[in-house]
């Protein structure tokens, strides 16, 4: 019966195992390469994902970090303008929020999924239009992505969620935006130790600022500007300089 018994396992373990190591295998050589960063690597990666998923579908791992990538490859390919961009980031947001929303159904208490689907419809809206992400319905469960991964974890990501929220509610259209809960987020952001080093929140920042009219809001927003445009990123370099044009 012992012999039966150990039979079976070992068994068990040869059926399985494999399965969990080619999982395991494909996620780790998908992290270096999305580590190294860059459109190629970036692609690569959601393929070695996507592998890692199929052989493992209960992967909370695989599944947000493979929205992650898709994520970081929509908005590598907007910043980089490269060609077909607007197509890459519809097809890859919308792709990255399946990915986030298999993460928040397998684990819906770690930030990682609720933060990525958000990000993914920003990615997917930069495709087919913010109007067009409206009409589809995902302006409430992008505001409760965020919202989630912000209460479950604000300093998620340097922070992220703050800037996140700040954004949102800064880039929805009339009559929805709320610049007011878009500069609360912000301030809050502004007072943690990430803000200094961080040129997208200065350009976001400067634009609300801009946005919100008056003397004094204009010449803060033209500091935060005046050191994004100084940066080596150069698409918020150019978004600076295009802000400062306004108010100069």
């Amino acid at each position: 019966m012992k012999r039966a018994t150990l039979g079976g396992l070992g068994l068990l373990l040869v059926t399985f195992f494999p399965f969990a190591l080619m999982a395991t295998d494909s996620t780790a050589d998908a992290d270096k390469l999305f580590g190294q960063g860059g459109l190629a690597n970036y692609k690569q990666a959601i393929e070695l994902y996507q592998n890692a998923i199929a052989e493992n579908p209960s992967s909370y791992e695989a599944a947000w970090k493979c929205a992650r990538a898709c994520r970081e490859y929509g908005n590598a390919a907007k910043s980089q303008k490269v060609e077909g961009w607007k197509d890459i980031c519809a097809q890859y947001g919308k792709q990255g929020m399946q990915y986030a929303q298999k993460a928040i159904e397998l684990d819906p208490a770690k930030p990682d999924g609720h933060y990525y689907y958000g990000l993914n419809v920003g990615v997917y809206s930069d495709g087919v239009s913010v109007f067009t992400a409206l009409a589809e319905g995902l302006k409430d469960k992008t505001q409760s992505s965020f919202e989630k991964a912000y209460k479950i974890d604000k300093m998620y990501k340097k922070g992220g969620p703050m800037i996140a929220l700040g954004r949102f509610w800064a880039v929805l259209p009339w009559p929805m935006y709320d610049r007011k809960k878009s500069l609360k987020y912000y301030r809050e952001y502004q007072a943690t130790e990430y803000f200094a080093d961080n040129i997208e929140a200065h350009v976001y920042l400067g634009e609300l600022l801009i946005q919100m009219g008056g003397d004094k809001n204009k010449a803060e927003a033209k500091v935060y500007l005046e050191k994004a445009a100084q940066s080596d990123d150069f698409y918020f370099r150019d978004r600076a300089n295009e802000l400062l044009a306004k108010i100069k």
